[in-house]
């Protein structure tokens, strides 16, 4: 099995929980690591075979560290066996949730010259409670006009998580 580093761009820790689970499909005596994007080297990525990243979307972008990072690195990541997905809460939407339909992917897709060799995308999670003032009203108001969830008292978790582990599976060979 390929030692495996798995990198993460989360906002709220979805992100985090989702690759955390693809990394749970690694056997223990597989060398891995799980790093934050913004703690990981060059170097950290010449010691391993393969390198997975998943991102979140909040306003309808990506953060700014995922493309400064890949920009950084892409011929290391090039050259190694590699993944990305996205995590966004439109791949809610059955007609959204895939790397050819979701237009957060597409748009990232364009926007780098990075080409993941393995994508996916999957849906998030709304937590109103988590949120400053400032936050829960700007998605509440995404989600009325999405027809998404707006009561402020309530998380809604939309991953699939039989979609995470049918990636992971995938990935993890």
């Amino acid at each position: 099995m390929k030692s495996t580093l798995f990198i993460y761009s989360s906002t709220d820790g979805q992100t985090k929980t989702i690759i955390s689970r693809i990394k749970s499909f690694l056997s223990n005596d597989i060398d891995s690591m799980l790093m934050p994007i913004a703690e990981v080297s060059g170097e950290d990525i010449a010691k391993f075979d393969r390198i997975i990243i998943g991102a979140s979307i909040r306003y309808g972008k990506h953060k700014k560290e995922l493309y400064e990072f890949i920009d950084l690195h892409l011929d290391e990541l090039a050259k190694k066996d590699n993944a990305f997905f996205s995590v966004n809460v439109v791949a809610r939407k059955p007609e959204k949730n895939t790397p050819d339909t979701n237009p957060y992917m597409k748009k990232f897709l364009l926007q780098t010259s990075w080409e993941p060799k393995n994508l996916a995308v999957f849906a998030g999670k709304i937590d109103y409670p988590k949120y400053n003032f400032i936050d829960k009203q700007m998605i509440r108001l995404i989600m009325w006009i999405t027809k998404g969830p707006t009561n402020t008292n309530g998380t809604y978790e939309f991953t699939d998580w039989d979609n995470v582990d049918s990636f992971a599976k995938n990935v993890i060979k």
